[in-house]
């Protein structure tokens, strides 16, 4: 196990720190994130990770959190409404009742799945996934560095593995990490090749050390399912496919053919691996996959101009949204993709349409895509709407954590 002691200790005395009037109420509503321009009174500087105590007007207690000077988020809420002592046992408490939380997957042949989902789970920076024996800490914000031998050690109780892997944002990576790195083996031997686990019964195996956030995408697990269900005797597209979730699913759940389409080609040579890893299955070998690495947009163009279409089409984007600026461009992005998808959508065919864009909320991503189709002649009837997975729990006054919207569409020919 990786020695974490050159990492400074957080201070001693806790920092009292007063809010604006709206600061107080939207911390009152449940919001886990106290921003620099709420603050008016600190009683000292705050290192990264120094524990920090929000009062309210009246100088009572309201909130307790992690500082983190070098962030537009100064403070990341742990606790509200009940003080709360922040130690070791704290954080162990927290991490046994997020795994308790889980604890159900077990039921459904399920290995692989979020752990620890940030502010849902009340840890807020802190993604901990689990890929059977290894489990991935991912940390978004550098006020968890000196706290991370203390949750190391809770998952040595709570969920002990073989194996943990460190991975760090793009903002932590800028910034003092302490020797430590982005895909740093924290404990166990380095993984020579990609790790397997379970997903409802299939078999996938995940680059945890260089891929996408921690190798997965867990929160489309329901998703994917239900994908898999409406498949049968289809054709189907899947596109920004990565790694093949909803392919899989697809040519699980008895598709005849699956088009797997995304720009990555060692994404795609990844889905073509867990389909390897799937050909016991016999509707899996019966299915016909195919990968095309191509610009999405421009493959759904040259798809419609050959005259192909399909059953079952999926647009799964990434996200085209992460400040308020770009909604405007995320929004012409969805439009586009409507058309295009409709475009190579079989009559009667079925279309799931989603986005992982926080700042685009469910109503206006489902009105750009039902009025787009109708715009194109094709109108679309909803068979159902649904977000993320059980393991990314929503919190209480925080919307941003609803982050995951997922459409079932049917052509009206």
């Amino acid at each position: 196990m990786i020695d974490l002691n050159g990492i400074p200790p957080v201070s001693q005395k806790n920092v009292a720190i007063r809010v604006t009037k709206q600061a107080e109420r939207k911390l009152r509503q449940g919001h886990p994130w106290l921003f620099d321009g709420g603050i008016t009174e600190e009683s000292f500087s705050p290192k990264s990770g120094d524990i920090g105590i929000v009062f309210d007007q009246k100088r009572k207690f309201l909130s307790v959190g992690l500082c983190d000077p070098d962030s537009p988020i100064r403070v990341k809420m742990l606790a509200a409404g009940k003080p709360a002592k922040i130690t070791a046992d704290w954080f162990l408490a927290r991490l046994q009742d997020a795994a308790d939380k889980r604890a159900h997957l077990a039921e459904t042949d399920t290995n692989g799945y979020r752990l620890v989902y940030g502010e849902g789970d009340f840890l807020p920076g802190l993604i901990i996934d689990k890929y059977d024996q290894t489990l991935v800490i991912k940390i978004y914000s550098a006020a968890w560095f000196p706290h991370l031998a203390a949750i190391l050690a809770g998952l040595e109780t709570v969920m002990p593995a073989e194996r943990w892997i460190l991975r760090l944002s793009r903002n932590v990576q800028a910034g003092e990490t302490w020797g430590l790195n982005d895909g740093m083996v924290l404990k166990g031997d380095a993984p020579d090749a990609p790790i397997p686990f379970k997903e409802n019964g299939l078999d996938f195996a995940a680059d945890v050390v260089h891929g996408h956030k921690t190798g997965f995408f867990f929160d489309h697990r329901d998703n994917r399912q239900r994908v898999g269900k409406l498949a049968k005797k289809k054709t189907v597209l899947d596109v920004f496919a990565y790694t093949g979730g909803f392919s899989l699913y697809a040519a699980a759940g008895g598709a005849k053919s699956v088009m797997s389409l995304d720009i990555s080609r060692p994404a795609l040579e990844a889905a073509e691996q867990n389909f390897a890893l799937n050909k016991h299955l016999e509707p899996v070998a019966n299915c016909r996959h195919e990968t095309v690495a191509a610009d999405a947009f421009k493959a759904l163009e040259d798809l419609a101009t050959s005259g192909r279409t399909f059953d079952l089409v999926v647009v799964d984007p990434p996200s085209f949204a992460k400040s308020k600026d770009e909604v405007g461009g995320a929004v012409k992005a969805y439009a586009k993709l409507t058309r295009l998808a409709l475009g190579v959508l079989a009559e009667q065919g079925m279309l799931v349409m989603a986005s992982c864009s926080s700042r685009v909320s469910a109503e206006l991503f489902y009105e750009t895509v039902v009025n787009t189709a109708a715009e194109a002649g094709r109108p679309l009837w909803q068979q159902m709407q649904s977000t993320h997975a059980a393991d990314h729990p929503l919190r209480d006054g925080f919307p941003e954590g609803a982050y995951l919207k997922c459409f079932v569409f049917s052509a009206i020919d």
